[in-house]
Parts: structure tokens; sequence; C-alpha cells
């Protein structure tokens, strides 16, 4: 088994515990990776959490989730906001962005984001 497989399966095993450690682990190992790789498949992980916790990191947080630096990472997480069920709990966390961020550009991408959901649902 190689190692990129392995880190899935971590991350991807991670994404599915219940108990709210999870969403600190994958924050601190998988959102600060160097690789642009193990970053996308955090921020898939915690969206499909669909928690307030996992949420805020991939929306709120500078240089994490739909604010990281790779536009890769960063549209694979606006991706997967698209693409979940219920998106009543990410809509709470962008409205709580919009208002709550102290960086503008957070707050921006949050707004944008927002209007892609509110498009896609429609």
């Amino acid at each position: 088994m190689n190692n990129n497989k392995r880190i899935n399966n971590i991350i991807e095993a991670l994404g599915k515990h219940e108990d709210m450690d999870s969403v600190r682990v994958l924050e601190e190992i998988g959102t600060n990776s160097s690789i642009d790789e193990v970053r996308e498949m955090t921020a898939q992980a915690l969206i499909r959490k669909n928690c307030p916790e996992s949420l805020k990191v991939v929306i709120a947080t500078e240089g994490k989730g739909i604010n990281d630096l790779s536009a890769r990472v960063a549209m694979s997480a606006i991706n997967e906001l698209l693409s979940l069920d219920d998106k009543s709990q990410a809509l709470k966390v962008l409205d709580e962005t919009m208002e709550n961020a102290e960086k503008q550009e957070i707050k921006d991408t949050a707004r944008s984001v927002k209007t892609l959901i509110t498009y896609s649902v429609q």
C-alpha cells in the first residue's frame, strides 16, 4: 500500500469519526500539510463532517479550505461545499464569517461562496 493510499485512509477515518477531537487532528495535521493533495483531502473530510466546528476550519480560517493559497485546494473545498445535501450549517458558518472575520479577504471569499451555494440550490 503506498503512502497516498494510507494517508487517504487515515483522513477518511478521521472524517467519519464522531469525536470532535478528530476535527482538531485534521486541522492540526491535515490542513497544515505542505502537500496540496493532503490539504485537499483534509478539507473534503472536514466539509463532509458538516458540523459547525469542522466547517469553521475550512470556511473561516486563513490559509485553509476555501482560503487555501492553492487554487486547486480552494476549488476542491468549494466544490465539496456545493455537493453537500444539507447546506444549512455551511450557510450559517458563511454568514458568521462574513460578519465576524477580521480579514476582508476572508469575508469576501465567504460572500462569494455563499453566492455560489445560493445559486446552486435554486
